[in-house]
């Protein structure tokens, strides 16, 4: 459904390991929001079996200027202010260089994904996967890797601390929530580099640009104020398409 020049609003809600995402959003014209009803189905049909339940779904397939363009270009565009995931609070005082904003050492591109690449590596191979239900009795639990491993949110943590010691900015490395390509939750640590955006991600040796993941983005750090966090809805299932001009 489109509705061209007309005032209407979009919503999504989300449940994501006990966090509510929800984004509501003034129409605009020129550019659609859309998702097929194909998408839509399995969509609904996957989140019954895994960790996430749809609250709510209301996609009218609107033009919006929140949501208009960005998504396709090498780099995350911040859609809206959101809440943080619920594992997330409380850990800026913990880790402390979680959220402080860190110098920058010089270093090309070329040679931060060389870094990036080695210490994804690094972390996967002698980090062993651990459920949070299993290890700490509960879900969302955020945390550096523990002697018995951790979850995908504690090798992003671990990857962002191991690189700030090695002089990469903190604000270049920031941790996003998202759909993996089989609708699951997931976590995975952003570089953000002068070329785009690449993921270092616990599931993939190779470090890819966030288009190539096959991922849906939800959720950023914010690069300004590493303690919040932005909505982002980009990749994966969500696809946005030009409306030809009058």
């Amino acid at each position: 459904m489109s509705c061209d020049g007309a005032e209407a609003f979009m919503t999504l809600s989300l449940r994501q390991c006990g966090t509510t995402i929800s984004v509501k959003t003034q129409v605009a014209p020129h550019q659609k929001f859309s998702l097929s009803s194909s998408l839509i189905r399995e969509f609904k049909k996957k989140f019954s079996r895994s960790l996430f339940a749809v609250t709510s779904t209301l996609f009218f397939l609107l033009l919006s200027p929140a949501y208009a363009g960005g998504t396709s270009g090498p780099f995350l565009v911040a859609k809206s202010a959101i809440s943080a995931p619920a594992g997330f609070s409380g850990l800026c005082s913990k880790y402390t260089w979680l959220c402080a904003s860190t110098a920058k050492a010089r270093m090309s591109d070329g040679a931060l994904l060389r870094l990036a690449t080695a210490v994804n590596t690094k972390v996967n191979r002698q980090t062993r996967a651990i459920a949070d239900r299993v290890q700490y009795g509960r879900e969302e639990h955020w945390a550096l890797p523990t002697a018995r491993g951790g979850d995908c949110e504690d090798f992003a943590l671990l990857k962002k601390k191991t690189l700030i010691e090695h002089g990469v900015s903190s604000t270049n490395l920031l941790i996003a929530t998202v759909l993996d390509r089989r609708l699951q939750s997931h976590a995975v640590l952003v570089l953000r580099t002068s070329n785009g955006d690449f993921v270092l991600d616990n599931l993939n040796k190779d470090i890819r640009p966030w288009k190539r993941t096959g991922y849906t983005f939800l959720k950023l750090q914010n690069p300004e104020a590493l303690g919040t966090w932005h909505a982002v809805l980009a990749g994966g299932i969500i696809t946005e398409r030009p409306t030809a001009s009058k």
